[in-house]
């Protein structure tokens, strides 16, 4: 598992092309080496998900691990969203947004993400 402490880590669905996209704009658009991607796939990825005690079989959420800990669903997604200068507000303005909505809209797209946007046999980030 080789990063830099310094960097925030990114659990995903490689296989997902919904998720492979969100990283794919998040290269793009995050500061550089701010944050570290590895899909749950990855000898990495079933690691760090038995290490926090979540299933290895599939993935249901991102996970962000950073220095405040662990985030899933729509909290950890506003969280990397903050962590983007540019999109700081827009994560502020959704995080007003009871949990309880957010979460529900979030596990509602992640029910249907391959339905919606299809699953791809590799993934964004070579592992």
């Amino acid at each position: 598992m080789e990063h830099q402490e310094t960097k925030d880590i990114i659990i995903f669905d490689g296989e997902c092309n919904l998720c492979n996209g969100v990283v794919g704009w998040l290269l793009n658009f995050a500061p550089k080496n701010l944050f570290h991607f590895t899909p749950f796939q990855s000898p990495e990825g079933q690691a760090l998900l038995r290490q926090h005690g979540f299933p290895t079989q599939q993935l249901d959420t991102v996970i962000l691990i950073d220095e405040d800990g662990l985030k899933t669903h729509s909290d950890g997604f506003l969280k990397i969203i903050a962590k983007i200068p540019k999109w700081q507000r827009v994560a502020a303005l959704l995080a007003f947004i009871p949990r309880l909505i957010r979460d529900g809209i979030y596990k509602l797209a992640s029910r249907n993400r391959v339905k919606w946007f299809g699953k791809s046999s590799s993934c964004s980030i070579s592992f």
